[in-house]
């Protein structure tokens, strides 16, 4: 019986939103839910379910009644298999309506909120080639399209220098040409597969954890500055020097080539030594005539011109004046700390990664900038009265956390403080409408905007401004 209703024929279906992971949602006569697969809003479909859950399928689309007004033919040949950009088949205005649509739903679905009007989304100027980090790994077991499996065709030669292909941990879809990241990106990709190809040098084996090559994050910024790092596994001196000699020589404008050994079992490098083969150990970024250096492992908005335009609004919201102090909680490398810090008295970040802090501190002093203090700790142990008497009372309050939103610890602290004014960035709008659920007994939301970092995909950021309410 299960089998039977895994694989529905579900027919003429009308896809009629967008949901979850940006799959689209049909509904069938009865009410079902069915998540639909590479399927746009206006679609009227035959779909085939794939998984079924108690309230909802999954399917896809194995024929077309009526193909949406919004549909737009995908730039990237990868599309549809690649997990990236799931919604290169939808016109960007659409795009837009469904993001905003999201935000809202989730601020009146799950924090029951009073909204005022909501600004219209800020779109991205550019859809495409936007990004400033990606992350590519190698592997010596590629994915092989159906078509290829089809053909009886042996493939012998399976190395692979792409994306994860998505809910399958051991195989990488090779990339020709991706259209997130600006040139050289898709040559230096493709010179470093070639030659390693060429040259025998080994991909890595995820499942046996054998190989030289493992991964590849190519980071550019704004004033032309480029680095390049290639993850190794196996610790062989003369085949990685053979490689990192061919990349900074076939690309002089590499401003900073570094590597890492990993023989860890993930790729994650946040506790591995960098070493700076070539040029300087970091990239420099600048941003409203503040300049941030960028390493290996530091986080900054992977959309640089939209990120200038999101914390705009967020200043904007925080209507300073110079005698304010500001809290910015979860500053990370204390980007919007130092972007608002001319405009106040003092600013105060706090952030749990230490090496965070420390850039944050190191750029606030290159830039010049003496009225910003970094606290390093876990948010919810360090933000507390007795961190408030130390710092003053603030008059403005700018959040910024991770997709989980703010821990209650934090909420509470916030309730007690009642700052006259709350900034909220989020990544997540459905944890961040938990958490002004928690802050609506105090404060009205006055101003919400949500802003488009990453186009072509489901992703939205949101920034809410609150007021403390008068009888708080």
């Amino acid at each position: 019986m299960g089998r039977r209703n895994k694989n529905k024929i579900f027919k003429n279906l009308e896809v009629v939103d967008t949901g979850q992971k940006g799959k689209a949602i049909a509904k069938t006569e009865d009410g079902q839910v069915v998540f639909v697969d590479h399927a746009v809003p206006g679609d009227i479909i035959d779909a085939q379910s794939y998984k079924k859950r108690k309230r909802y399928y999954q399917a896809r689309p194995i024929n077309y009644i009526k193909k949406s007004p919004f549909r737009t033919t995908p730039k990237c040949e990868h599309f549809g298999t690649c997990g990236g950009c799931k919604w290169q088949h939808m016109s960007y205005d659409k795009q837009l309506e469904f993001k905003q649509k999201s935000v809202v739903d989730n601020l009146l679905k799950i924090g029951h909120l009073d909204l005022p009007e909501i600004t219209p989304i800020k779109a991205s100027e550019d859809t495409y080639f936007y990004r400033n980090k990606m992350e590519f790994s190698f592997s010596n077991n590629r994915w092989l399209t159906l078509e290829e499996i089809k053909s009886g065709v042996d493939y012998s030669d399976k190395n692979a220098l792409g994306f994860h292909i998505p809910g399958m941990w051991d195989k990488i879809l090779d990339l020709d040409n991706c259209y997130l990241q600006q040139e050289p990106s898709n040559a230096i990709r493709n010179a470093i597969k070639d030659f390693s190809v060429k040259n025998d040098l080994s991909f890595f084996d995820v499942r046996h954890q054998k190989g030289l090559l493992r991964t590849l994050m190519i980071r550019t910024t704004s004033i032309g500055e480029i680095m390049v790092m290639i993850q190794f596994y196996e610790d062989d001196k003369t085949k990685r020097e053979l490689l990192l000699d061919f990349i900074k020589t076939s690309f002089p404008e590499i401003t900073s080539l570094q590597y890492v050994i990993n023989q860890k079992a993930n790729d994650t490098i946040y506790d591995q030594d960098v070493i700076c083969y070539h040029g300087k150990d970091f990239i420099t970024e600048k941003m409203d005539a503040l300049e941030f250096r960028i390493d290996a492992k530091s986080f900054y908005q992977t959309n640089s011109k939209q990120a200038y335009e999101l914390y705009k609004i967020a200043r904007d919201y925080a209507e300073l004046n110079e005698n304010d102090i500001v809290y910015d909680l979860y500053t990370g490398t204390g980007t919007i700390a130092q972007f608002v810090a001319k405009q106040v008295k003092k600013v105060i970040g706090v952030e749990a990664v230490p090496e965070a802090i420390e850039k944050a501190k190191f750029n606030a002093e290159h830039n010049k900038i003496a009225n910003c203090t970094f606290t390093v700790g876990d948010m919810k142990k360090v933000f507390t009265t007795q961190f408030v008497e130390k710092h003053g009372q603030p008059d403005v309050i700018i959040t910024d956390p991770p997709r989980d939103g703010m821990h209650k610890d934090v909420i509470q602290v916030l309730l007690k403080l009642k700052a006259k004014r709350i900034v909220y960035v989020s990544c997540n709008s459905a944890t961040q409408a938990r958490d002004l659920d928690l802050l609506k007994g105090a404060y009205d939301i006055t101003k919400v905007r949500p802003v488009d970092m990453f186009p072509q995909t489901h992703h939205v950021e949101n920034v809410v401004s609150l007021e403390l309410k008068a009888d708080a």
